[in-house]
């Protein structure tokens, strides 16, 4: 199939900020006509409750081996993700020269929900909200079964439940949040995430207008708790 790609008026998106801004101990951070803005991920890596966790399981396994895996699971989900963004721009998947067994194999299984995708406006794209002073990378914005959709697109070893995927669920508000400020005559009706498990699953988290605006009250909280944590360390960045 082909996918149709919706012109927007790109003034509106940053210019110049490369793809993942700068790294200031451990937060990105983006500069925005002069304001610095930390990035979505950093915000919600911040939240105590999730940092807890990652710590526990590092002891649990050690740390040599935690890294490994990070390591394997960030090569995982980027060649995926290159996987489908080179497939949803319309352009063969033999033609970048992907071989990795993995990486393909998680791309085939999600591949049919890809085919639910019809207009897309924006792909990989950098957007930011001045209300909230935040910023980030959106994976998709498209129609999806006929709805306006912030898509995101990750990779597990397993299923995942819907604790596990709190912060993936904000994720997603925050990117409907600045899109719609940044294009105001578009609303967005749902977030939608896609997971392509290596246990050969796939799944699809559909959440309306209701949950986002749920899930964005609860991204405002975590938002003001980091600034009130971070904010000499996010305006000392050069």
């Amino acid at each position: 199939m082909t996918f149709k790609h919706v012109k927007l008026d790109q003034s509106v998106l940053p210019k110049n900020l490369g793809k993942k801004g700068k790294n200031q101990n451990g937060i990105r951070i983006y500069e925005v006509d002069g304001v610095n803005m930390p990035s979505v991920t950093s915000i919600l890596g911040s939240i105590p409750e999730k940092k807890l966790v990652l710590e526990k399981w590092r002891k649990a396994v050690g740390e040599a081996m935690a890294s490994y895996i990070s390591l394997q699971a960030t090569s995982r989900g980027k060649t995926t993700h290159t996987l489908i963004e080179n497939h949803l721009n319309n352009e063969d998947e033999k033609s970048i020269g992907i071989t990795k067994v993995g990486p393909l194999g998680l791309f085939r299984i999600v591949k049919p929900y890809l085919a639910r995708i019809e207009e897309i406006y924006l792909l990989e794209e950098i957007m930011y909200s001045k209300e909230w002073s935040v910023a980030g990378q959106v994976d998709c914005v498209a129609t999806y079964k006929g709805k306006l959709s912030i898509i995101d697109f990750k990779t597990s070893t397993k299923q995942r439940d819907e604790k596990y995927n709190y912060s993936n669920f904000l994720q997603c508000s925050a990117y409907a949040k600045m899109f719609e400020e940044l294009y105001p005559k578009k609303k967005i009706e749902q977030t939608v995430i896609l997971a392509a498990c290596e246990d050969g699953f796939v799944q699809e988290w559909i959440h309306g207008k209701d949950k986002i605006k749920e899930h964005q009250e609860l991204f405002v909280k975590h938002t003001t708790d980091f600034f009130n944590q971070h904010s000499k360390q996010i305006a000392n960045v050069v």
